[in-house]
């Protein structure tokens, strides 16, 4: 079973892909007595499911592409590597890119000994990625499957970090998030927003500390590294990336991802699992 929850904030979480297909979140049920279901599939459109909760636990991953969820206030992606656990009861919806695979895990709450509270970043070795992925399979007998689940909760660990953006809900800002949320490459600096706005940029920069903990152009920043991710997983390279989000040359983003990402666009590009701290 699947709550379907109405978003009730008035801000748009990001940029909407041509193309984009609406889906229905869907949920494994009450796997007794095994304690963990995996699936995956590759929708090969850009993807989209409105908020939603699922009754059990969801860990949730991506190869070729990214996946990008809401929660609440929070903007948080999955890039290579890593996973997102989704505790039971979460309100959160999800967009995925066209060149995507999702790949996902329902954990039953009572017969899953490792559980996070939050919405958690899990490193996405791969070891734990064979093991579900051998957990999807329809041919293991009830033994194979409780020795495989055994071993998923032993490795099962949270990242360094997640990546996330905390929107900014405050309306006196929500219209300068909008519109940097549907394009990144928008440079208009405080100045310019704020006689747009009517207010003073004092105003501006304070309304974004107290909202998010980051000034202006510190936000700014993050969002941009943010939609890089996706760009950077559906292969666009970093020239491409540094084009589309503004940046004046690659050198400048580039130094501007790694301050914010701790890791270079290679890194990424790479697909190799990395650590963020």
């Amino acid at each position: 079973m699947v709550a379907r929850i109405h978003d009730e904030l008035g801000l748009a979480p990001w940029r909407r892909d041509p193309g984009t297909v609406v889906r229905r979140a869907v949920s494994a049920g009450d796997p007794a007595p095994r304690a963990i279901v995996a699936e995956s599939e590759a929708p090969g459109v850009p993807t989209e499911w409105p908020s939603h909760a699922h009754p059990m636990h969801e860990l949730v991953w991506v190869r070729g592409g990214t996946l990008t969820s809401r929660i609440g206030n929070r903007i948080l992606t999955v890039p290579p590597g890593f996973g997102l656990w989704l505790p039971a009861g979460v309100v959160h919806g999800g967009r995925l890119t066209a060149a995507a695979r999702l790949h996902d895990a329902f954990f039953a709450p009572g017969r899953t000994p490792v559980e996070f509270a939050e919405p958690t970043s899990i490193t996405m070795t791969p070891l734990l990625e064979s093991l579900l992925l051998r957990l999807a399979r329809t041919d293991l007998d009830d033994e194979a499957r409780a020795r495989t689940e055994a071993v998923v909760f032993d490795v099962l660990e949270p990242s360094g970090r997640q990546f996330e953006l905390e929107l900014p809900g405050d309306p006196r800002i929500d219209a300068i998030a909008e519109t940097l949320l549907t394009d990144p490459a928008d440079d208009r600096g405080l100045q310019e927003w704020a006689a747009f706005l009517g207010m003073s940029e004092r105003t501006i920069t304070r309304a974004f500390r107290e909202a998010t903990g980051l000034s202006f152009a510190q936000w700014r920043q993050a969002l941009r590294v943010h939609a890089a991710l996706a760009l950077l997983s559906e292969g666009v390279d970093v020239q491409g990336v540094a084009e589309r989000l503004g940046y004046s040359q690659p050198s400048t983003f580039i130094a501007a991802f790694r301050r914010v990402m701790q890791v270079t666009p290679g890194a990424v590009m790479s697909g190799i699992p990395y650590q963020l701290s």
